[in-house]
């Protein structure tokens, strides 16, 4: 007898849905639906000899009608495991969640941003420049001649020809007066580049505030007024300022500026090296040439101009023994602040 007559549909069908409704699981549906539906089961098999269009036909509607049975076992079995997991979860929704644990900004963004807003609320523009600059911008237009130590390769990072890592901020400046006339009161921060060996107090890459004013009757007075200012706002009311001459090729004259010691108030620590003040930042009134060079007339404004190293600023306010520190990354530094 031909294998496919000898298959008994009818027995066949309710042996299989037997299986499939009693089916406990999807673990068993699964058994079930292999023996009944696999490569190698009864109904496969003799799909493969069929002989006849008539008994293709029944076998096709025999497995279409096992396969929408396994199926629609599935969706209950999954319907009653979801019920089981609602009816046996305790979980409270109205417990409060665990926390996630959120970083900070780094300290010199905070020292930076802290700088920025007092700036802001006397009147400047912050100004981002690029960190590639050319020499002209960097060097000669801030009074610098070529044979300034600033400009020699051991000193400043020459990228091509006359292409450089800036190592100051003040080109930023230099374009500003290029691209508007007097008044200007910018302030321009970011990092800087300088051939320097690390140690406890040196960084090949750091970062300045350079604070640029230019206007019509700027004194000396004007500038001493403003870091003092700015000196008290970053380390407390109480600060003085002492201003000694000093020298700056795009300043004249050139002042640097000390604090009284805020931990010792001018008392004498390790901080203040029992002098009672602590050195700052440099300044000074712009040098004519440099106004000059962007195509100001010194006889009709003057400004002022000064430099603070933002690393210095967090190192003296807080304590912090070396300047690596800022960018090793270390957490249990970094929580600090």
């Amino acid at each position: 007898m031909d294998r496919v007559a000898a298959v008994d549909v009818e027995a066949l069908e309710r042996e299989a849905l037997d299986a499939i409704t009693g089916a406990a699981d999807l673990r068993e549906l699964d058994e079930a639906r292999v023996r009944f539906l696999g490569r190698k089961s009864e109904l496969k098999t003799a799909l493969r000899n069929i002989r006849d269009r008539e008994t293709g036909m029944t076998l096709n509607a025999l497995r279409d009608r096992l396969e929408a049975g396994v199926e629609e076992r599935r969706r209950e079995l999954e319907a009653a495991e979801r019920e089981r997991a609602a009816a046996g979860d305790t979980f409270d929704v109205t417990l409060p969640g665990q926390a996630i644990p959120r970083g900070h900004l780094h300290l010199i963004t905070q020292i930076r941003r802290e700088v920025e807003d007092v700036f802001l609320g006397l009147g400047y523009e912050v100004v981002d420049g690029d960190e590639v600059e050319d020499t002209w911008h960097l060097f000669d237009a801030l009074n610098m001649p070529p044979q300034h130590i600033t400009r020699s390769p051991l000193h400043t990072l020459y990228l091509n020809g006359d292409v450089v890592l800036r190592t100051e901020t003040s080109a930023s400046q230099i374009r500003v007066m290029e691209s508007r006339p007097p008044p200007v009161y910018v302030v321009s921060p970011g990092r800087v580049y300088r051939r320097d060996t690390a140690d406890a107090t040196h960084s090949s890459m750091f970062h300045q505030i350079e604070g640029l004013a230019v206007d019509r009757g700027i004194t000396l007075a004007d500038l001493k007024g403003t870091l003092l200012h700015v000196a008290r706002a970053l380390f407390g009311e109480e600060r003085e300022a002492r201003f000694s001459t000093d020298f700056f090729p795009f300043t004249e004259p050139s002042v640097g500026m000390a604090i009284s010691c805020f931990r010792c108030d001018g008392s004498g620590c390790p901080t203040c090296k029992q002098t009672g003040w602590i050195e700052l930042l440099g300044s000074g009134l712009v040098d004519p040439n440099v106004l000059a060079n962007v195509g100001y007339d010194p006889e009709e404004v003057s400004g002022f101009a000064f430099g603070l190293g933002l690393e210095r600023a967090a190192m003296l306010r807080h304590g912090v023994p070396d300047i690596r520190m800022f960018l090793e990354n270390d957490l249990r530094f970094l929580r600090q602040f």
